[in-house]
């Protein structure tokens, strides 16, 4: 079933916030009219001062696309439960913040890899979700790489396509012109094109269009991602701790977020990026070995166990940036 990369969009409410977390210059208040000679000022009112935020750690968070024509929420609700949810996991992206905050690593992990599931056995990385909801999901990908998960966030269709429409659409630069093979049959030529809600989800779902299908699925994923980082340079106006808040109320009625992570938590993580310019956001794919079929018949994408461990150790010891150096890896794969 092709996929959507809808929880890779909340990713604007954290590196937006290179641009939405600097300080600006504020205007004056009007200077008020002071009180009457007769009349005594009242007493100034001091100024509270602020709690400090506590010092910045590394964080991973994983963003999770549904492939959810229905209510995602309540797939989520039923599989964690030990029921069977009616979705999968289609967009997987591991999201690593350096403790220093001016680096941002993006991970996509192929929908269809070949992986162990904690209490299942071998399967396609996307049937976690439907297994055992984002609980089973976190274990997959923390079995998958060894490092563990602070934090979790999701989307279907729906809140992609509304999303998308809520920050005023998305200017791609698409380098691999195709027409789409879903719903309106969406023309992409090359160049820079303007996408609203529905065509930009169907860009990032589109496989069927490309000889290596998935693969260039991912890499439009990854296109898509970097104008997300590019609208939020752009839209660089909205620059004060209130306009933080409000990008948040925007999303949190299109996702999913674990009960830990809260809107707090995401302002505080958005200012904390202040320091980091959008061209310190490298994205890249998880190493594969290629293609197969498992014995039940099935394409699957065959797992590159050597690159996958040099991956996890270079994420275990927060030396991501050598990796992706030694790779050649700055501009995305």
């Amino acid at each position: 079933m092709a996929a959507v990369a809808a929880g890779l969009l909340v990713l604007a409410v954290v590196v937006a916030a290179y641009v939405l977390g600097r300080p600006r210059t504020e205007t004056a208040a009007p200077a008020e009219t002071a009180p009457p000679a007769e009349t005594a000022a009242p007493a100034a009112t001091p100024t509270p001062t602020e709690t400090p935020e506590p010092p910045a750690v590394a964080l991973n968070i994983l963003l999770v696309g549904s492939d959810s024509r229905g209510n995602f929420r309540e797939e989520e609700a039923r599989a964690a439960a030990g029921g069977f949810g009616d979705q999968r996991s289609d967009a997987l992206v591991l999201l690593h913040l350096p403790a220093d905050r001016q680096k941002a690593y993006g991970i996509s992990i192929m929908r269809d890899l070949w992986v162990d599931i904690p209490g299942r056995g071998a399967s396609k990385i996307n049937d976690a979700l439907s297994f055992g909801g984002m609980p089973l999901v976190v274990r997959t990908v923390e079995a998958l790489l060894g490092a563990h998960i602070d934090h979790t966030v999701m989307m279907d269709f729906a809140g992609f396509k509304g999303l998308t429409d809520a920050l005023g659409g998305i200017e791609v630069d698409v380098k691999r012109p195709f027409t789409s093979t879903h719903d309106s049959k969406h023309d992409f030529p090359a160049g820079v094109n303007q996408l609203n809600g529905a065509a930009a989800l169907e860009f990032v779902r589109e496989r069927k269009a490309f000889p290596d299908g998935d693969y260039q699925r991912v890499r439009n994923q990854q296109t898509f991602l970097r104008a997300v980082l590019a609208k939020a340079v752009k839209d660089g106006a909205l620059t004060s701790r209130t306009a933080v808040r409000q990008l948040v109320t925007t999303v949190l009625p299109y996702v999913w977020l674990d009960p830990g992570f809260t809107s707090q938590n995401l302002e505080s993580l958005g200012l904390s990026l202040r320091s980091m310019g959008p061209e310190n956001a490298v994205f890249f794919t998880l190493p594969t070995a290629g293609t197969g079929t498992s014995r039940d018949g099935r394409s699957i994408v065959l797992p590159d166990a050597a690159a996958i461990a040099a991956v996890a150790a270079a994420l275990r010891e927060n030396r991501l940036g050598e990796y992706v150096t030694a790779n050649g890896l700055q501009g995305g794969d």
